[in-house]
């Protein structure tokens, strides 16, 4: 298994000259002839005019120049299952995807899945992951997932979780031994997080170990949330065991009164939301009118490709449409680019690195071709033709952290051929899986 992402392009400066620059903080704002100004991977500069001197010139005419999209909740080992649930209900994909696929996952299955899963995100502008990864069966599997990653070369916060259906895997020893052999570097794309059970699904006393050790580790929490099966109201157990804090992720949430929403947006914690999988799965009523009434950070996830699309711009939509069918304020397409961008940053809390184009942000940016038959005209009102009308073959080149992962419509990954093949040879395997 590789690990290191050295086949991305990174050179020393970099210049976007003359596109649509769309930022999206502190508000959406599209600025056309504009350039960009890349050194060492940072943000230097935002203008028209800007000095070539030195730098290696890409022409962002006739482009559209966006931060690139945050999904803030995936299970990325899943993309050897794709479609496996698309018909199923939540009770049905966890039978299926987690009571029986899962443990039949090999460590190169897991190292497949997370390489051809992370490059789907960076082929769609999908430049930064939250990885859900609840298949550590052994540590292999761990092992696996954060190659895959770091191979793939995105920017990733890699969750560490449990198998649900095999408690025996829960071992606090194996997330320790990871931290200290995978994590012990200067690698600040691929990170650690803790990805646990959680009040909903545990006893309070086993989410009380979890939460110490996440702090023990020094690093943030990525949980599900909902009213029960094990407790009622996850949230305000938290708050009675002083557990609630800001480095915690909160996902899906649909079935939480409103009082909890809030106790999550007074601790300084952020929610994640997947309107398409919660919507296709029955989880509830959508969520963003929702959190945004609370004031909640929020930020948008894929989820599951075992069940929904992977891709940004079919989330944008399904957003802005199950806003729509809810109560509360109206959402603009505005509305849906922050929260693909800055808002899922600040949701994982990189706000200060990444999502937006402000100097001395990270360089993950995104250009989509606006000479495309479905964008071409779309000078109205850029945010709306992004989110109604784009679509990843209009990606057309991908940079993270100023290296350059997809050039010309076409990932740069030197070996994606053979992480196809062997993306669906592991497909192939697992569907024969009794």
């Amino acid at each position: 298994m590789t690990t290191p992402a050295t086949h991305t392009h990174s050179p020393d400066r970099l210049l976007l000259r003359g596109g649509t620059v769309v930022d999206t903080d502190p508000h959406v704002t599209a600025r056309p002839n504009t350039d960009v100004l890349i050194e060492h991977g940072t943000i230097v500069a935002v203008g028209s005019g800007l000095s070539a001197e030195g730098a290696e010139v890409v022409d962002a005419r006739e482009r559209i120049v966006l931060p690139g999209f945050v999904d803030t909740h995936r299970h990325v080992w899943q993309s050897v299952l794709r479609a496996v649930a698309v018909d199923s209900d939540l009770g049905d994909y966890l039978g299926l995807v987690l009571g029986r696929l899962s443990p039949a996952m090999r460590p190169e299955d897991v190292y497949t899945g997370n390489l051809v899963g992370a490059l789907e995100c960076l082929d769609s502008g999908i430049t930064t992951v939250q990885d859900f990864s609840h298949v550590q069966h052994r540590a292999e599997h761990g092992d696996a997932a954060v190659s895959g990653l770091r191979a793939a070369g995105i920017r990733a916060v890699f969750g560490y979780g449990h198998p649900p259906f095999d408690p025996a895997a829960r071992d606090p020893r194996l997330v320790r031994d990871l931290r200290e052999r995978l994590f012990a570097g200067d690698d600040e794309l691929v990170t650690l997080a803790l990805a646990p059970g959680g009040p909903s699904y545990t006893p309070i006393d086993v989410v009380e170990e979890d939460w110490r050790l996440a702090a023990e580790l020094d690093i943030p929490l990525a949980v599900h949330v909902g009213s029960g099966p094990v407790a009622q109201r996850p949230i305000e157990a938290l708050r009675d065991r002083g557990l609630l804090n800001a480095r915690t992720l909160y996902i899906h949430g649909n079935s939480l009164p409103d009082d909890e929403l809030a106790m999550i947006a007074d601790s300084g914690g952020a929610l994640s939301i997947a309107p398409h999988i919660e919507a296709q799965m029955g989880h509830g009523a959508p969520m963003i009118n929702r959190s945004r009434a609370v004031g909640l950070v929020t930020g948008l996830g894929v989820d599951v490709v075992t069940s929904g699309p992977g891709d940004m711009f079919s989330l944008l939509r399904a957003t802005l449409l199950t806003s729509q069918l809810a109560e509360g304020s109206r959402l603009f397409a505005a509305d849906m680019l922050r929260l693909a961008t800055i808002g899922g940053a600040a949701a994982l809390g990189l706000a200060d690195r990444i999502g937006s184009l402000a100097v001395g942000k990270q360089a993950d940016v995104i250009l989509l071709r606006a000479d495309a038959v479905n964008l071409v005209g779309a000078t109205h009102d850029i945010a709306g033709a992004v989110v109604a009308s784009a679509h990843p073959g209009n990606v057309d080149t991908v940079l993270v952290a100023g290296r350059t992962v997809k050039r010309a419509g076409r990932l740069t990954h030197p070996h994606l051929s053979t992480a196809l093949a062997d993306a669906h040879n592991s497909a192939a395997r697992l569907a024969t899986t009794p």
